[in-house]
């Protein structure tokens, strides 16, 4: 199921997004990114469209993911 992030209240917004970042642990090329920097550059990302909040029941989580990434079958929301 996608979560719209405007639903969200800001505090835990900002949660999610640092839980998913800490997460990851994405690799940043040369350059070293604080972590407020990555956080500010998912919620930019998450505003542009160019990715969305997953929550799966079956799993009880929650993610990112790139929306192109996701596919929609019936009711279903799958990666």
């Amino acid at each position: 199921m996608i979560i719209p992030w405007q639903q969200l209240p800001a505090a835990t917004l900002d949660s999610l997004i640092e839980s998913f970042v800490l997460r990851e642990g994405t690799d940043y090329g040369e350059q070293t990114f604080s972590l407020a920097e990555k956080v500010a550059q998912v919620r930019q990302q998450l505003e542009l469209g160019d990715v969305v909040i997953l929550y799966s029941e079956l799993h009880e989580s929650v993610t990112i993911a790139p929306k192109e990434a996701i596919q929609v079958i019936g009711d279903v929301t799958e990666i």
